[in-house]
């Protein structure tokens, strides 16, 4: 068996305050999903694993950003 390794799509990449969230596309199931990633000085994380549309995964990852890092 072969594993099929995952490649992130990213469909958008952004700078918002020192850091940049990238926002990933991906299809689980026929369904359109996206995730946000965000990079910042000391390393990344996923600030949304989840989401139904591009402009909500934006939105909780500015959240994320201005929560955890400000």
């Amino acid at each position: 068996m072969i594993i099929d390794p995952h490649y992130p799509h990213i469909v958008l990449a952004f700078s918002y305050r020192e850091t940049t969230i990238a926002i990933e596309q991906a299809a689980i199931d026929d369904r359109t999903i996206y995730t946000a990633w965000v990079d910042y000085a000391t390393g990344s994380a996923v600030a949304v694993p989840k989401a139904w549309t591009r402009t909500d995964a934006i939105q909780r990852a500015k959240r994320w950003v201005d929560r955890k890092l400000y």
